[in-house]
């Protein structure tokens, strides 16, 4: 179903350029379709602010249930930008007391850049959890992405994440361990999930919390999760939002610290991402520079033209089903006045009816 053109980010109209169905304001407003209202929590740094919408967005506005989809992206304050990122925000977002005021009938929160050693000593902390909070008293459910869910797994569950012996980077394998959640109906019992991070929340940490998982990887961890009334928080620590691009961006980016030496061995590749081919092209890229740095000679750029075209995405049918099943699940329960989180009927400790009795 179409996503809503609400406002005028430029978010909007690139999708609608890449194919999307974006439906002007007015038009919304004519036509006898039930409105879902879903916020989106921007958390991530200025370079990934936009790029972070769009991908967000897209799974959204690809999933196909019967509804008007209107997105509302916020951030905290607390969050340092630069002048520029700042005035976007104030253009294009909404402050988080718009929102409170307004409601949500869903409400997605992203990852972000972490510069304390403890999730606790972040600016954004207090706000985030404040955040958290009212959103689980108000709003049907809350997806949490990566650092997100570390978060809260940390204050709300006790559970603090557990830092990797080196960088979980890449793209894993992973297998469905509960066929029967409604989130997972449909999905390959296999399926490849992008990861990027440092900690870990271990599906031992998941279970003594009484949540519950349903998917995870030999290599890359516990992905997805749900809380103990099995829906009204849903926990990814993987990026299935990422584009066929993103792995490379940062791959890009951390060639680029090395070659400002701000880190001391050139990078790895992330795995399962690049092809034989594209290795091969890196490792010379990889020559090409070291030679340059030990002239002093203008450092080449990196062959992106010669590698975009060969990335293969293997993660997101699987994003835009879950996305859909949520979605789907969220329309089923949620109420028409989006300040109310559920329908009369609706047992919030046990929202689609799939506890066993005690």
């Amino acid at each position: 179903m179409p996503l809503v053109a609400n406002s005028d980010l430029p978010a909007f109209e690139r999708l609608r350029k890449e194919g999307e169905t974006i439906i002007p304001r007015d038009v919304a407003l004519h036509q006898d379709i039930r409105e879902m209202h879903i916020g989106l929590l921007n958390m991530m740094p200025d370079a990934a602010l936009a790029a972070t919408e769009r991908q967000f967005f897209r799974l959204i506005g690809e999933s196909n249930q019967i509804a008007q989809f209107y997105l509302h992206p916020f951030t905290l304050t607390e969050i340092q930008r630069s002048l520029e990122a700042n005035h976007y925000v104030e253009r294009y977002y909404q402050t988080f007391e718009q929102i409170q005021a307004e409601g949500l009938d869903a409400l997605i929160i992203t990852g972000a850049n972490i510069t304390q050693p403890q999730l606790s000593l972040e600016p954004f902390w207090e706000p985030l959890i404040k955040v958290i909070g009212w959103a689980y008293e108000n709003v049907t459910s809350t997806l949490c992405s990566c650092l997100a869910t570390h978060a809260v797994l940390d204050f709300r569950y006790g559970q603090k994440r557990r830092r990797l012996s080196s960088k979980r980077w890449g793209v894993y394998s992973h297998r469905v361990v509960d066929r029967s959640h409604p989130l997972v109906r449909g999905v390959n019992t296999r399926f490849d999930v992008p990861h990027s991070r440092f900690n870990e929340i271990s599906r031992d940490q998941f279970e003594a919390a009484g949540l519950h998982v349903l998917a995870e990887s030999e290599k890359g961890g516990a992905h997805l999760a749900v809380s103990e009334d099995l829906f009204r928080i849903v926990f990814c620590q993987g990026h299935p939002e990422y584009d066929s691009i993103s792995l490379l961006k940062e791959y890009k980016r951390e060639v680029l610290r090395f070659a400002a030496g701000q880190r001391d061995h050139y990078p790895p590749f992330p795995e399962n991402y690049f092809s034989p081919k594209i290795q091969a092209i890196l490792e010379e890229y990889q020559e090409q520079l070291i030679i340059a740095q030990d002239k002093d000679l203008p450092l080449p750029p990196l062959p992106e033209h010669l590698i975009v075209d060969y990335l293969d995405n293997t993660w997101h049918d699987t994003a835009e089903a879950i996305i859909n099943n949520w979605m789907g699940n969220v329309y089923q329960i949620t109420h028409s006045d989006r300040k109310k989180p559920f329908m009369e009927d609706t047992d919030p400790n046990d929202p689609l009816g799939l506890r066993q009795p005690a």
